[in-house]
């Protein structure tokens, strides 16, 4: 069993070479004219050789044998990918799903590529800007096969079961309560060890960043040094049979054939990585007198567009915290919002919808569709007596956020079976409490 290691920071100048090479990393240059133990080297860009230096990412890879030992990709029909918006009509209801259909191994063997299914998107690859929302639900581990997104980045949110990814930089191990973003064209494979799902945030033309902190000062909300990049772990390891390398390219999959394992990195530097974050560690700031901060105070993570202070996607947190707002109705409010919200639910119970919104399910609620809590909900706070307490203990949803309009695909709509027909029908207990002699 290979002990996992980690280098620690959001964004560093990492150095990893595999103790098995000392020395395999080149000094003082990148690309000598023969590198240490006979490797090739090998750039991965993230962005322009032009971007600004806070914005450039790359990666330097030293390998046994360079990625462009393969064969030619042919079509792969696997897998319930899509980024065709317009395949069914457009839906601007409150959407709610139940926990989505994991396959049960023996009849249906499905892994982490195979158990893609898209829910919801808007924009397009070519373009480079868009996002999509995807789901996975798998039973078995990635053999001898490899993904790697030429489109954009996965922001992967485990809901049930744990994830080993190896990748070309080297292994993580990610539970639920964890994330982990592989950026643009870094390859991987996700071995399972049962039962698994969860949900995929896409990014196309952007990748994820901390969000600022204005006001809240230097400290605060996801620390850079909890974040994780794993460290250099190489096999040179010949597959006669052919070993997979699947490109999901503007929006399908591609499947190309080599005879060894692209998991041949003896050593690497650069900015541009995989990387892990524990949920748990997220610094929470609320507020302590009256009223409701906004919801981007619990932003882990940001993908920006070119308008200043809009999102191209945001990930957001609820964690457990305490309340303690005086005369403050606790629970999120009624809003309609220019934004769209995705919600999922890791563990636990949310607060605003105890009933129907289950770990493992979804919510949309489309731009400008109004949303907020359900009768129940809203009765009990309104008469809660506002001691400090609790709020989400045992609990983590989360939201994607986007200042795109985002289109439902069929499977989401239909093929999937787990649309929550009666979702309206939380709301419709709500009922006047008007007093035109209040005083």
């Amino acid at each position: 069993w290979f002990i996992l290691q980690y280098m620690s920071g959001f964004g560093n100048e990492h150095v990893s070479e595999d103790p098995r090479c000392p020395g395999a990393l080149p000094e003082g240059q990148n690309n000598p004219q023969v590198c240490p133990y006979g490797l090739y080297a090998e750039q991965l860009s993230g962005s322009a050789f032009t971007c600004p230096r806070p914005t450039n990412k790359r990666s330097w890879l030293y390998r046994i044998l360079p990625s462009v030992c393969h064969k030619p990709f042919k079509p792969l029909e696997e897998g319930h990918l899509t980024h065709d918006w317009d395949e069914i009509e457009p839906d601007p209801n409150q959407l709610r799903w139940k926990p989505f259909e994991i396959p049960k191994a023996p009849q249906n063997k499905m892994d982490f590529v195979s158990g893609l299914h898209t829910l919801c998107g808007a924009g397009e690859p070519r373009g480079r800007n868009g996002i999509a929302v995807h789901i996975f639900v798998c039973n078995t581990s990635m053999t001898d096969r490899c993904l790697y997104n030429s489109d954009g980045d996965f922001l992967i949110v485990p809901q049930q079961g744990k994830l080993l990814i190896t990748t070309e930089f080297g292994k993580m191990l990610v539970e639920p309560n964890e994330i982990c973003v592989i950026q643009q064209g870094m390859r991987f494979s996700v071995e399972v060890f049962g039962e698994t799902r969860g949900y995929i945030l896409e990014v196309y033309g952007a990748h994820f960043e901390l969000p600022d902190l204005g006001p809240i000062g230097a400290n605060g909300l996801a620390n850079p040094r909890d974040f994780l990049v794993p460290v250099a772990w190489y096999e040179d390891r010949q597959v006669p049979g052919g070993y997979t390398v699947i490109s999901k390219y503007q929006g399908k999959l591609f499947a190309a054939q080599q005879d060894y394992s692209p998991y041949n990195v003896v050593a690497w530097h650069g900015n541009y990585t995989p990387y892990k974050y524990n949920l748990e560690k997220f610094m929470v700031i609320n507020a302590v007198a009256f009223d409701h901060a906004d919801p981007s105070i619990f932003t882990v993570l940001t993908a920006k567009t070119t308008r200043a202070g809009v999102a191209l996607a945001d990930f957001v947190i609820f964690p457990p915290r305490w309340g303690v707002a005086n005369n403050t109705f606790r629970p999120p409010y009624y809003h309609r919002n220019c934004m769209s919200e995705f919600m999922g639910l890791i563990k636990g119970h949310y607060e605003a919808k105890e009933e129907g919104f289950q770990p493992g399910g979804g919510s949309l609620h489309s731009m400008m569709t109004p949303h907020g809590p359900d009768a129940d909900c809203f009765e009990k706070a309104s008469k809660a007596k506002l001691e400090p307490e609790r709020v989400a203990d045992g609990t983590m949803a989360f939201m994607f956020e986007s200042s795109l309009s985002l289109a439902v695909t069929k499977w989401g709509l239909q093929t999937s079976n787990r649309l929550d027909k009666n979702y309206y029908k939380c709301w419709e207990p709500l009922r006047s409490h008007f007093n035109p002699k209040y005083k």
